[in-house]
């Protein structure tokens, strides 16, 4: 099914992704984060959606129906290495760095402070060229509840 965009993602001089591509890969790495310690649950698919929403301007409906799409996407996208190259260099910083807040909200919307999830964003903010020090500062705004 996203055969095609797996291929453009993966290629060795990536293209911009048109903005229905980048929906999906920004919504396939939340949905890695999430499943990332074994545990993909409710409050996570309901952080991803709100989070679809309010990038997006979308309905709950369509934000539903973009979720699946990624989880599929997630399921068959490569490993996180490739797969964040794609943003990156379709992203500016500043929206690197609210993708990442992004990530923090879904790995913490369960509640539990995970190791593999805290590994994962460890190298997904690398990997999105976002410093230790802007990852953390993303991870306790998000902590305290703060936009």
């Amino acid at each position: 099914m996203f055969a095609d965009l797996i291929r453009r993602m993966t290629a060795p001089a990536p293209q911009i992704l048109p903005d229905p591509d980048a929906r999906l890969a920004l919504g396939a790495l939340l949905v890695r984060i999430a499943r990332t310690d074994g545990s993909y649950d409710p409050a996570e698919k309901a952080q991803i959606d709100h989070t679809l929403m309010d990038r997006y301007g979308l309905t709950e409906a369509e934000a539903t129906t973009l979720r699946r799409d990624c989880e599929v996407l997630e399921s068959e996208a490569p490993d996180t290495v490739r797969f964040t190259r794609a943003i990156k260099e379709a992203v500016d910083y500043d929206n690197r760095l609210a993708v990442i807040e992004a990530l923090w909200r879904v790995a913490m919307a369960d509640g539990i402070r995970d190791d593999a999830e805290d590994s994962m964003m460890r190298m997904t903010a690398s990997l999105l060229g976002v410093s230790d020090q802007d990852s953390n500062a993303a991870r306790l705004r998000v902590g305290a509840g703060r936009p």
